[in-house]
């Protein structure tokens, strides 16, 4: 053992200096090649692993959702009751995103995911067992404050690729995830219809979230080291530096950029080795010292000249989601079109909205990676939409603008996300991606208030106050974009002087 060690070791230092020895004969050269050579490649198996975690998650979720207020009534709930129990996840969801999203900043990306998505599988395994009001409240409790899976899959993404590849890879994830909550809802039709199908939808659901939990736990782990070890040699390593100082310089890296953290550096020789235990987990800090550093991180996001960002998040969320609100009764009441057409026509919006996720890397690449100005363009495009569907005098103008809404919605969630990490910086992306969840439950809570409110006067009068909403996030954007360059330009230039 204790040679098999060593050899180890060995092999570990004699590739190091090997690639020591390149990046000194890439220093001599001086040749644009060889930085071709050494450019740092992405970790394919765990980037794919995670879109198929991400299918399988919201898969899971909408196989449940259409189901939930049926059951509730079915329990003798009133309506009032009803719609206080199916607020308790939102709620939840406002006040824990941001918590569950820095705290996987603090433990890291690993440990985070496979608590949310265990403790989501027993909140679904409850709620199978729910024959009661209080039963099913009881359920929805861990899922509401531990179903982060997708926003902490999102944060390990942003973790593993560059800044150029950010928005191509989590338009792929957004697509895939996308496909599975379109195809949730056709299996938990299909169980429905047997006895006690709402339990049966239930376990299953819960025993998909197991199952991306060993998934999770399976995932080839040492490649995020791997990746920290040519991303720092390739840019970061010194051509003199001895084999313990780059070493050093990986393990720092690596616990700067989240990819994985570890407590110690046995951590680190375990992975290298291809192991993974529990043991490797930082989890054996101090609760209290866990709880200080998610304080901090979220206290940083807060005192952070970010208002806008956020802000333009939140307008959008509502705009988007009053167009939504009532679009089944609208399309009804303005074009007598029947349910089931109706069905149809968000259907074939949700697949589009899908597919535009493979949209987002051409798109970014055509703007130049230009996010800021990506994100006015879309912003103002769904704005438009939105009033064309609004002032639309017949069904052939809805289709139209359903089309090309799915398309620059999707581009503008991305845009969004992106944008709060450009301007957050990698290190706090857990904490950043709850904050923007967070912001977006608060737009949940607000819009069937608004949407109520508007409908007294209109039919049309959701989407025409989602216009002026959008009108807002673009005067906003028009005012801070400018800025937003202006900071990005200095931070550019700042590492080559």
């Amino acid at each position: 053992m204790f040679r098999q060690e060593q050899h180890s070791n060995a092999v570990h230092r004699f590739r190091i200096d090997c690639h020591c020895t390149s990046l000194c004969q890439c220093g001599r050269m001086n040749n644009s090649k060889c930085a071709i050579t050494h450019k740092r490649r992405r970790p394919t198996r765990i980037i794919r692993c995670i879109y198929v975690v991400g299918f399988m998650d919201l898969f899971g979720v909408s196989m449940i959702i259409p189901l939930l207020s049926h059951h509730v009534k079915s329990l003798g709930a009133s309506p009032t009751v009803a719609g206080i129990v199916g607020s308790t996840y939102g709620v939840l969801q406002l006040f824990s995103s941001t918590v569950v999203g820095s705290w996987s900043d603090v433990v890291g990306r690993c440990y985070s995911l496979l608590t949310c998505l265990l403790l989501s599988a027993f909140g679904y395994g409850l709620l199978g067992l729910s024959t009661s009001i209080s039963l099913f409240v009881l359920a929805r409790i861990p899922v509401g404050l531990f179903k982060h899976s997708l926003s902490i899959c999102r944060a390990l993404l942003s973790d593993l690729v560059s800044e150029k590849e950010r928005p191509l890879v989590m338009g792929h994830f957004n697509a895939a995830s996308s496909v599975g909550f379109i195809l949730g809802p056709v299996v938990g039709g299909y169980l429905t219809e047997h006895e006690g199908g709402f339990y049966l939808s239930s376990f299953v659901c819960a025993a998909i979230f197991l199952l991306n939990a060993g998934l999770v736990w399976m995932l080839p782990w040492s490649e995020t080291l791997n990746h920290c070890v040519d991303a720092n040699a390739n840019s970061k390593t010194k051509p003199s530096k001895s084999y313990n100082e780059i070493k050093n310089s990986v393990q720092q890296n690596c616990s700067d950029k989240n990819h994985i953290r570890h407590p110690n550096t046995s951590a680190v020789r375990s992975q290298t080795n291809g192991g993974w235990g529990w043991r490797d987990i930082s989890v054996v800090q101090p609760a209290w010292r866990q709880l200080t550093s998610v304080w901090i991180q979220i206290r940083m996001v807060a005192s952070s000249d970010m208002w806008d960002v956020f802000l333009v998040r939140l307008l959008m969320a509502v705009s988007i989601m009053l167009y939504y609100s009532n679009f089944s009764l609208a399309m009804e009441e303005r074009f007598q079109l029947k349910p089931k057409v109706t069905g149809y026509l968000i259907s074939y919006s949700s697949m589009l909205g899908a597919l535009a996720g493979c949209l987002v890397g051409p798109v970014t690449h055509l703007y130049g990676n230009n996010m800021s100005a990506l994100l006015l363009h879309s912003t103002a495009l769904t704005c438009t939409l939105i009033f064309l569907y609004a002032t639309a005098p017949n069904v052939w103008q809805v289709l139209l603008t359903s089309t090309f809404f799915a398309i620059s919605t999707t581009i503008g969630r991305t845009c969004i996300t992106d944008l709060e990490l450009q301007r957050g910086g990698a290190q706090a992306s857990g904490t950043l991606i709850g904050v923007g969840q967070s912001v977006t439950a608060v737009g949940r809570v607000l819009a069937p208030l608004l949407s109520g409110l508007a409908q007294e006067v209109s039919p049309c009068g959701p989407p025409s106050l989602g216009v002026v909403l959008g009108l807002v996030a673009v005067g906003l954007l028009f005012v801070r974009t400018p800025k937003w360059d202006s900071k990005s330009k200095v931070k550019d230039k700042s590492p080559k002087q």
